[in-house]
């Protein structure tokens, strides 16, 4: 995940193939806008067969969320609530209604929710009404000094599945 400046600076076919060749398989740019994908990279992250993640939010129109599911390959990130990423956020924070909106649309590409995604809870939650759950800020924050990486991923990864 970031931003497209870098990536065009660096250049878009240039960056693809570089990320196919290291094993990313999926990039999100939330500032490629998306006919800007659709008319000029596209072809290029197809090529390299590597998937260019769109988000959607509460607000997202339907012909807007069905534009970015042809559009896109590889999952549709839903944006859980208009706010900044974090943990901090509880279930009841959700937003069911936008949850079943976007669940009941059929869309071709998995969906996956992120933002205040931090727990068990919020994870189950989440999988209620998508395809699985995005977790960033809490995973990056249990990193424990005192285990070596590969056991403190376990660790979180153990306390997300099984509170």
């Amino acid at each position: 995940m970031g931003y497209f400046n870098p990536v065009y600076q660096f250049g878009v076919e240039r960056f693809c193939t570089k990320c196919t060749e290291i094993g990313i398989d999926g990039t999100i740019l939330p500032d490629l806008p998306l006919n800007e994908f659709e008319n000029e990279f596209k072809d290029i992250f197809l090529k390299s067969n590597l998937h260019n993640i769109l988000l959607i939010t509460p607000q997202t129109s339907e012909t807007r969320i069905r534009q970015i599911d042809d559009a896109c390959s590889g999952f549709i990130y839903m944006v859980s609530s208009s706010s900044t990423t974090g943990a901090g956020k509880k279930v009841e924070d959700f937003q069911k209604s936008y949850f079943e909106r976007i669940q009941h649309m059929n869309l071709k590409n998995p969906r996956l929710i992120g933002f205040g995604i931090s727990d068990n809870a919020t994870f189950a939650n989440a999988c209620k009404y998508a395809n699985g759950a995005i977790i960033g800020s809490a995973f990056v924050k249990s990193f424990n000094p005192e285990l070596k990486l590969k056991e403190s991923i376990s660790v979180f990864v153990k306390e997300i599945r099984n509170p």
